[in-house]
């Protein structure tokens, strides 16, 4: 039940990008989150519900939000050039920007809905209606976390898998509203705001997961735990004595990596090149979604320091 991630690395793998069964059950799906959306919406506007309001933009963002990623998607796959010589993935972390600014509008939207409501009472009408659709809410996220997961397990992508998880937890939210028909029906009348509430609280926790994942990657953060893999990738390569620092970035949802190997000092360039592609190709392997290493190979000490000359530019 925990909030789901917003983070393109999370939402594309391998395995979906190259799928397009993968990519064609992701945009089914987000179809049929937004006719959900629309039935919702409806009802909204003629039994005045917040609580419903609630759940119907919190599914709204939900399927909002993959719209600048999947542009982000498409703009990432031109080939790079001499302006951007990376390419085009970091659109991906300029989607993310706009998927957190979504996130706080609809939490702030759901949250003076609620709130206003419980300053100005005022009864629910068509309860049936409203309890209609919070059970079409549900059976929308359900029918979607399902042909997720089924497409997901069919073509080995973890990342459809997880995203039929999180339509399952959206679904759940969905049955709130039921709580707030159920309270108007027996006559609490803060029933309906309260709940609207508590859906308020479950988009901020959204919120701030997403918030914090698209810092970390405009901050190049990545986890700790592929670093270590890739050091001890390196050292398992043979003719590698030591390692020095290795950096990582994600650019869109692949990562690049640079990494520095220590190797004989006797060896020829032939033979250094030759560790060092076997180094790379040992990164590739140990590091998820690593698709190119730049490795820099250095030699155990010999006579002066060859880095002499560049140590006034260091800071």
């Amino acid at each position: 039940m925990r909030p789901h991630s917003h983070e393109a690395a999370d939402r594309v793998d391998t395995a979906m990008e190259t799928s397009r069964e993968g990519m064609r059950t992701l945009w089914i799906s987000l179809v049929v989150l937004g006719l959900t959306t629309v039935v919702q919406g409806v009802i909204v506007a003629w039994s005045g519900s917040v609580a419903l309001l609630g759940d119907t933009i919190h599914n709204a963002a939900d399927a909002l939000t993959a719209v600048p990623l999947g542009i982000a998607f498409l703009l990432g796959r031109r080939a790079a050039n001499t302006r951007y010589t990376y390419g085009y993935g970091r659109a991906e972390d300029l989607a993310g920007v706009v998927i957190v600014v979504t996130i706080a509008a609809s939490a702030a939207l759901a949250a003076y809905a609620a709130v206003d409501r419980l300053i100005h009472p005022r009864d629910v009408t068509h309860l049936w209606a409203v309890s209609g659709a919070a059970l079409v809410g549900f059976l929308g996220n359900e029918w979607v976390a399902r042909y997720r997961i089924r497409t997901g397990r069919r073509i080995g992508s973890a990342a459809l898998v997880a995203d039929g998880l999180h339509a399952r937890t959206d679904g759940f939210t969905s049955l709130a509203v039921l709580l707030s028909a159920g309270g108007a029906a027996l006559g609490w009348r803060a029933a309906d705001p309260v709940v609207g509430l508590l859906i308020t609280l479950a988009i901020l926790a959204v919120l701030k997961d997403a918030a914090r994942e698209v810092y970390r990657r405009l901050m190049d953060s990545v986890d700790p735990g592929l670093v270590a893999a890739a050091r001890t990738a390196l050292r398992s390569v043979d003719g590698v004595r030591a390692t020095g620092q290795v950096r990582m970035r994600w650019i869109g949802h692949a990562l690049r990596a640079e990494a520095e190997i220590v190797v004989d000092p006797h060896l020829t360039v032939v033979q250094a090149h030759r560790i060092a592609v076997a180094a790379e190709h040992a990164l590739i392997h140990a590091v998820p979604r690593l698709t190119a290493a730049t490795v820099h190979t250095d030699h155990t000490p010999v006579g002066a320091d060859p880095h002499a000359a560049l140590a006034h530019h260091t800071v």
